[in-house]
């Protein structure tokens, strides 16, 4: 976006008539430079070409009577009063969103839309799915419709900020990604390896220890990812290095379809892995794994209004990280 100078401040105009000037589509084109970083990838995400973003920009900042983009190595990239701008642009934008839903009850209601990290889905998010039906069929709202997405936790997050999705379970990002963002921490989880029963690591009195583990084939997270940091902390805080082939996948139906046709052992977060242990159709190893816990959390924009299916669905959330928290506890205690 080419540098040209702003109006001087005498011909600021006055809030009443900035508003009066102001369109929806001046807050959409600034909102999606400053989520996607790119004049390109916003004009691709709202379906119009680059010079019409930037055209649309260049509007904005004559209304404004400021500056707010700047080129940066990054990308494209908002400025301090951009920035500032861009808190009340998202929530007007979410409010202008919830007075169309409050006005149209005689529609069709749109589906809840609900992100969740892969190792999540298995068992957190589809205990969490079920009650959150149960509970809104209890009130009468047994029509309503949840869309489940998951993915990495960066897509998920960027996908929430675009008002693509409702509501993530995922974990804390870097503050960059965590603009516009909330997160209320739920529970912590360890990383934990799964073998086949009868796996050669789970002779009876046997205590694998790091170098065995590195020993066997592994299918680990994708580089990059926050599991996989506890993964690497894992290995190199033991002194070892893996020395058998590597298979990397955020899909946990993958690295559990892995484990339970080779000798592959499967490091990923517990809850993608208790339903097999709970079943016995995977094993455990009984390898200390401590300090490998992430934080699991609820992410919402923070100028999100509440609506019934979404807050029924913060509840089912907070529902199911309680419980979780209260089994492990009573797991500490067991002698």
């Amino acid at each position: 976006m080419s540098e040209r100078p702003l109006p001087p401040p005498t011909a600021t105009l006055p809030p009443a008539g900035a508003l009066a000037r102001m369109r929806l589509r001046h807050l959409q084109c600034l909102l999606a430079v400053a989520d996607t970083g790119s004049l390109r990838r916003a004009a691709e995400r709202l379906s119009i070409t680059q010079p019409a973003v930037t055209k649309t920009i260049h509007e904005l900042e004559e209304i404004l009577g400021v500056r707010l983009l700047t080129r940066g190595r990054r990308g494209t990239l908002p400025t301090p009063e951009a920035a500032l701008f861009l808190r009340h642009a998202q929530a007007s934008i979410s409010a202008l969103g919830e007075a169309v839903r409050s006005v149209s009850a005689g529609a069709v209601q749109r589906p809840l839309r609900v992100g969740a990290l892969p190792t999540l889905a298995p068992s957190v998010m589809a205990r969490v799915a079920l009650a959150w039906r149960q509970g809104m069929a209890a009130s009468a709202g047994e029509a309503a419709q949840l869309q489940v997405v998951t993915g990495l936790n960066t897509t998920l997050l960027q996908a929430l900020r675009a008002q693509e999705l409702d509501l993530v379970i995922g974990r804390l990002a870097d503050p960059d990604d965590m603009v516009g963002l909330s997160f209320e921490l739920l529970y912590a989880e360890p990383l934990v390896l799964a073998a086949r029963p009868g796996h050669p690591l789970l002779a009876a009195g046997r205590v694998p220890a790091a170098a065995d583990v590195a020993a066997w084939p592994l299918v680990l997270p994708m580089p990059g990812t926050v599991i996989r940091h506890g993964v690497d902390s894992f290995f190199s805080a033991r002194g070892v290095m893996p020395a058998a082939g590597l298979t990397e996948t955020v899909s946990a139906s993958l690295g559990r379809a892995m484990a339970l046709g080779s000798d592959a052992l499967w490091f990923t977060a517990l809850s993608a892995a208790e339903a097999d242990f709970e079943a016995g159709t995977l094993q455990r190893l009984p390898v200390d794994t401590g300090g490998t816990e992430e934080p699991v959390g609820l992410l919402l924009p923070t100028q999100q209004p509440p609506w019934p299916a979404l807050q029924a669905m913060v509840e089912a959330v907070r529902a199911e990280a309680a419980r979780r928290r209260a089994l492990a506890a009573a797991a500490l205690r067991k002698p």
